[in-house]
């Protein structure tokens, strides 16, 4: 039974893969990239994979890719279906590298810059934004330049022109990422604290510690890779030891409102036991002492992507006419975009924001806030109108 369709040595490429990932340090940042790339980052999604071979190599190659991961291994066998790689639902699941190369017959390590450009032209066709098609060639690109590097291929199929492909264009104006008002992000804080249907108080108070979070200007990745031990006190107020891109360490200090959903939430869990139920999920996680996730499923696991993403979505469209105009548009990056914008605008320096949200240059930093939508009183628009049509009256 073909293990990994197209490969012709599966061993040796999820070995480089594995060797690939962990030089990231952060292991959220190198779940993101698997998950990016196609390939399965949690236990259920890699189990048919742990049992579908019996070869020695195989089995060790694996075990490395699933401690770079911090994946576990579901206990006894389970059924092999021939296919790609196994890999998290998603809208474009079947269109994520690996999953595209093992669909049309293709050796990831034979690819050619040809079938990367037939790859974009699926996921346009499958509705992909610019941006996303952007970011997940970003990736392939960068797997290949260390496969490069190592001799496992000869070039870089992904050094593509992306102005040419089109993946630029929308950086050059207005950034498509939604922008929250203040108004709109305090709905979203007072809908979160709401009970749901089928929700308890501790999925309640997750949710609000969630939104709370968000609006310090932290990455979803960033969010989801938290555990307990960041948590700390630093010159007299809470922070977080957030780990960002490239393995760099910041420290985010907790604004009043999140310091107060995040210790209700942390209160109550530890009342329900959830943290001694942690302690059990870690030991089959394989994730080692002392890693217990600052945020908690309901299964007593650490949030992926997906599931804070659906967080967010179902909280906005319980938020009645103040988000519907955003239920379905709302992501993470809403509220980190919100955070450098609404900062820069009450007066902050730019240098302190880009060290509150991790950005690597100041340039990113300004260009964050330049290519938000701009607040409509920055526009001129009205004083225009009141010269050829006059004030609006007054209701």
């Amino acid at each position: 039974m073909d293990l990994w369709p197209g490969v012709g040595n599966p061993a040796a490429l999820l070995g480089h893969i594995a060797d690939w990932l962990a030089g990231y340090g952060n292991h959220a940042t190198r779940r993101t990239y698997a998950e990016g790339l196609g390939l399965p980052t949690r236990p259920a999604e890699i189990d048919t994979w742990a049992h579908a071979a019996r070869d020695d190599e195989w089995a060790t190659v694996l075990a490395h890719y699933c401690q770079v991961l911090r994946i576990g291994l579901a206990e006894g066998p389970q059924a092999r279906r021939p296919g790609p790689p196994p890999a998290a639902p998603g809208r474009l699941r079947r269109w994520h590298w690996f999953r595209w190369c093992a669909a049309a017959g293709i050796d990831p390590v034979a690819a050619t810059s040809r079938h990367v450009k037939s790859w974009l032209d699926a996921l346009a066709v499958a509705d992909a934004a610019p941006s996303t098609r952007d970011r997940m060639l970003a990736t392939v690109k960068a797997l290949y330049a260390y496969l490069a590097e190592f001799g496992v291929v000869t070039g870089n199929p992904a050094a593509l022109n992306r102005r040419r492909l089109g993946l630029t264009a929308a950086a050059a104006g207005t950034s498509s990422t939604v922008t929250l008002t203040s108004a709109q992000v305090r709905a979203l804080h007072a809908t979160a604290a709401l009970p749901r249907r089928g929700a308890s108080a501790l999925d309640t108070h997750r949710a609000v510690a969630v939104v709370a979070l968000f609006t310090l200007g932290l990455r979803v990745s960033e969010l989801c890779g938290l555990d307990r031990a960041d948590l700390h006190v630093t010159r007299g107020r809470r922070a977080l030891r957030v780990h960002g891109k490239g393995g760099k360490d910041r420290i985010v200090y907790l604004s009043g409102p999140a310091d107060t959903a995040l210790t209700r939430y942390l209160v109550l869990r530890d009342d329900t036991g959830k943290a001694a139920n942690a302690a059990v999920t870690r030991r089959q996680q394989g994730t080692g002492a002392g890693t217990t996730p600052l945020l908690l499923t309901r299964t007593g696991r650490r949030f992926q992507r997906q599931a804070i993403w659906q967080l967010l979505r179902r909280v906005a469209a319980a938020g009645g006419e103040e988000l519907s105009v955003i239920a379905g548009a709302l992501h993470p990056h809403a509220l980190r975009h919100f955070y450098v914008t609404t900062a820069v605008e009450a007066g902050a320096q730019l240098t302190h924001v880009q060290a509150d949200v991790g950005h690597s240059s100041i340039d990113t930093t300004q260009q964050t806030y330049d290519h938000a939508a701009r607040d409509p009183a920055r526009s001129a628009v009205d004083l225009v109108a009141d010269t050829w049509h006059g004030p609006e009256p007054a209701p």
